[in-house]
């Protein structure tokens, strides 16, 4: 890593720790406790069958610069808890719904304000880049006014992403338990296979060309098998 992009995230992680933390204070009843991104230790069998995109991570990260220069690509493997929420209609949804795809999983929250900024790039990346082979899947973690998060979007004109939600919020805590989840927002790069490719703690600017880079290379190295 460069020493500006070394630079680069520092600034990040402080202004996601003095933003991130107050908003998950509020959200999740006033628990926070900070987590680092570290590797699996001791790594079980479905983490071991996680290789491959340790593999690709590694040839993904000449992508990630310039505007999502702040994504830590893996550097060990790890299966992604099966996240659990439900979709716009209530019904229920896990990550394994949609293995075969590359993923951006991204946790936002409508208290978050970095969150809220970056919501239109998601639906601009999803819809320059949703098809067979990718989603943009953003879950929601608001655990008071359910109905806040779905008025909020259609106040700022993001209806064509698919709105995902989960208001225990137990997501995130699934996230932070494997060491992926700093603050909010948090963003992680999956593979068909349901393992990380990489994660960034804070805000990102999913529609510019970095980021579309960033996620073709991903796309095409998970076809090819890493």
């Amino acid at each position: 890593m460069t020493e500006a992009k070394r630079t680069f995230a520092k600034k990040r992680l402080a202004m996601v720790v003095a933003g991130g933390i107050a908003g998950v204070a509020v959200g999740l009843g006033g628990v926070y406790v900070m987590t680092t991104l570290i590797g699996n230790k001791g790594a079980s069998g479905a983490n071991a069958a996680c290789r491959p995109a340790v593999e690709l991570a590694k040839k993904v990260a000449p992508f990630a610069r310039g505007e999502v220069a702040a994504v830590n690509m893996a550097k060990t493997p790890l299966k992604v808890p099966t996240l659990a929420f439900h979709d716009a209609t209530g019904a229920a949804k896990t990550l394994d719904d949609f293995r075969g795809k590359t993923l951006l999983v991204n946790l936002w929250a409508t208290w978050c304000v970095p969150c809220r900024k970056e919501m239109p790039a998601l639906e601009a990346l999803e819809q320059k880049k949703g098809s067979a082979d990718f989603q943009v899947v953003a879950v929601n973690i608001d655990t008071r006014d359910t109905d806040k998060p779905k008025t909020w979007l259609k106040e700022i004109g993001v209806e064509k992403l698919a709105y995902f939600a989960d208001p225990n919020a137990k997501v995130f805590q699934d996230l932070k338990g494997v060491g992926r989840a700093f603050g909010m927002p948090t963003t992680m790069l999956v593979d068909p296979s349901g393992c990380e490719i990489g994660t960034i703690a804070g805000p990102a600017e999913w529609a510019s060309e970095d980021a579309l880079k960033l996620i073709d290379a991903a796309v095409a190295g998970s076809r090819k098998g890493g």
